[in-house]
């Protein structure tokens, strides 16, 4: 298979970046869908970030309809919070969509309590207005300022204004943070499929399918230039411009943009709309090079290109390598390894249990699952005489990537290293261990 889709595929099982789906749309017609299972369009997803394009249309509505005006301080909306330093108390609604607030990073830490108290606590550090920094504790406040403009939850105001006109939504769900506003920074899980309507919409100016979603003028408002990201790290896509609370890519078009892979891109200039779901946090920086691999496989008609096909990077495997590895295992040196592991590995099976973490696969397949916490799937290789490797990749409320390579020497030992990539890992998912037979 050739096309830039079929390389974009090829490089991002190079980073060990999972796909899960990948659908295309020109002037409103699909014409690419791909999944790889247990996931797929219709299926619900965390989309991390994107939540915040989402909220920024809906803060966008809402002052349109005279609900809120953009040019209001952010402190206003929210009076119990303060009295609030200067530099707070001159931040706007305007300079937040923007991501040109006074602070220089997200003001809540994960775990702890107050998220939205923390935006008006934590010391500013320069002039709004001014400099952009990504802050997702700004987009925190806009969705408690949208909560109260609308007079419901964010997940209510988000299905009302964007997605029910567009007969979307129906499972849509938005995660709280622990003070109980609707998390428009981080927490929407949706279908994919549903994105694509949106994403059609954004593309038709508002409309789509003869359905007036968003008036015409709020459209140019989201995708308008408002600040300049240059000064970040997140490489070219990301660094060219950004509008209201969407990334402006150099080629032109607009991005929603989420951890782990969640893009959301269309180009009103070839009528193009796209979604992407994955998991590429088993690679350095695996989102921000997905977002560059994509946006150079669409430079390519895609109506030219033939649909690839997703499955999960699996491990490189050959039965001729496999060894039998059987029973418990005695910590003998390590760094951050439970004390004991058990291993029944051979051929055609491989079982590893070490600390809470609990690994099953068949050696040169890969297994879709689906269990409470979520789906994914699981794979194995004998990569090496002795050396078995296991990937494993979990999508559900969080995204979680990982791998553990086993090595049996002729000695009898077994020497590991586990990683855990993602939100849902753990320090305990990361660690080498030297193990010996326990003593019986």
């Amino acid at each position: 298979m050739t096309g830039g889709l079929a390389r974009l595929v090829e490089r991002a099982a190079a980073h060990d970046i999972v796909l899960h789906s990948l659908e295309v749309s020109v002037a409103g017609r699909l014409v690419h869908s791909a999944a790889s299972d247990p996931h797929g369009p219709h299926v619900p997803h965390r989309m991390y970030s994107v939540a915040k394009s989402l909220t920024g249309l809906a803060i966008l509505g809402l002052a349109h309809d005279g609900a809120l005006r953009l040019d209001d301080p952010v402190a206003a909306h929210l009076p119990e919070f303060g009295p609030v330093h200067d530099l707070v108390a001159r931040t706007t609604i305007a300079d937040v969509l923007s991501m040109r607030g006074p602070h220089a990073r997200t003001t809540y830490r994960e775990g702890e309590p107050d998220w939205l108290a923390s935006y008006f606590r934590v010391p500013p550090t320069h002039a709004p207005g001014t400099i952009f920094t990504y802050d997702t504790s700004g987009s925190y406040v806009l969705s408690a300022i949208a909560e109260r403009a609308h007079g419901a939850p964010l997940k209510w105001v988000l299905r009302e204004r964007l997605f029910a006109p567009l007969g979307a939504g129906d499972d849509l769900r938005v995660l709280r943070g622990p003070d109980g506003v609707g998390h428009g920074g981080s927490g929407l899980v949706c279908r994919p499929r549903d994105l694509l309507a949106i994403a059609e919409m954004l593309v038709g100016g508002g409309a789509r399918g003869g359905v007036r979603v968003l008036p015409a003028e709020v459209v140019e408002q989201a995708i308008a230039r408002r600040s300049d990201p240059s000064m970040q790290t997140w490489g070219g896509p990301l660094r060219a411009g950004y509008g209201a609370q969407i990334w402006l890519p150099p080629g032109g078009g607009w991005m929603m943009f989420g951890l782990g892979g969640q893009i959301v891109y269309g180009d009103p200039s070839r009528e193009l709309a796209v979604v992407v779901t994955a998991n590429a946090q088993g690679c350095q920086a695996g989102d921000q090079r997905l977002v560059s691999l994509l946006l150079e496989a669409l430079e390519e008609d895609p109506r030219s290109q033939e649909t690839p096909s997703l499955a999960p990077p699996a491990p490189p495997h050959d039965a001729a390598y496999a060894r039998r590895i059987d029973g418990s295992f005695s910590l003998v040196a390590g760094e951050g390894a439970p004390d004991r592991i058990r291993v029944s590995a051979g051929a055609e099976r491989a079982v590893v249990e070490a600390g809470e973490a609990r690994f099953e696969a068949e050696p040169g397949r890969t297994t879709a699952f689906a269990r409470e916490d979520g789906r994914g799937t699981i794979a194995a290789g004998w990569t090496a005489p002795g050396a078995l490797e296991l990937r494993a990749d979990l999508s559900g409320d969080d995204i979680l990537r990982r791998r553990v390579r086993l090595v049996r020497t002729d000695d009898g030992l077994v020497s590991v290293q586990a990683q855990g990539f993602g939100p849902a890992a753990s320090p305990r998912d990361d660690w080498f261990g030297c193990y010996a037979p326990t003593s019986s």
